[in-house]
């Protein structure tokens, strides 16, 4: 039976690249709000970042439901950064008869601070693709919003170390 796996974790700790590794495994389709919101209008939201990924997420979340009701597994890549987003999520997909295998990203503080350096250098290389800077007052601002899941949470706990 098929279910929707939802990737959790803070901003730059490896979801994205996480949900493309597990993919095959899985033989899932991932839905990803960074994708689309770039795709869409090339992350030119400005202040309305989180009214658009709000109105992006229960979009990719009802065709997710489409997906997996149709035999397919899909990913959900967008961070999932509260108890409430998680327990949403859950009850969501729960109504349809839909399993949700929760994944969370654990990082290590070094290799977050690294990977943060390398995405903003790709940007400012122009390399960034569907990413956007992250200085530190965008950073103290996501941080405030992420509550780091329980164990009773997730199903699997993964670190990128």
């Amino acid at each position: 039976m098929a279910k929707v796996i939802a990737i959790c974790g803070k901003i730059c700790s490896g979801k994205s690249y996480y949900a493309k590794q597990i993919k095959a495994k899985y033989n899932a389709v991932i839905l990803s709000t960074d994708e689309a919101t770039y795709d869409l209008i090339k992350n030119e939201q400005g202040e309305f970042y989180d009214i658009f990924a709000d109105r992006v997420n229960k979009y990719l979340r009802k065709k997710a439901a489409e997906i997996v009701s149709a035999g397919c597994n899909v990913i959900l890549d967008w961070g999932f950064w509260t108890r409430e987003e998680r327990k949403e999520t859950t009850d969501y997909f729960n109504i349809y008869g839909i399993d949700v295998e929760w994944h969370y990203i654990n990082i290590e503080k070094n290799r977050w601070e690294k990977l943060i350096e390398e995405r903003n250098k790709r940007i400012e290389e122009g390399n960034g693709s569907s990413d956007f800077y992250l200085d530190d007052g965008l950073m103290k601002k996501l941080l405030s919003k992420f509550e780091e899941p329980t164990r009773e949470e997730i199903d699997v706990w993964y670190i990128n170390s």
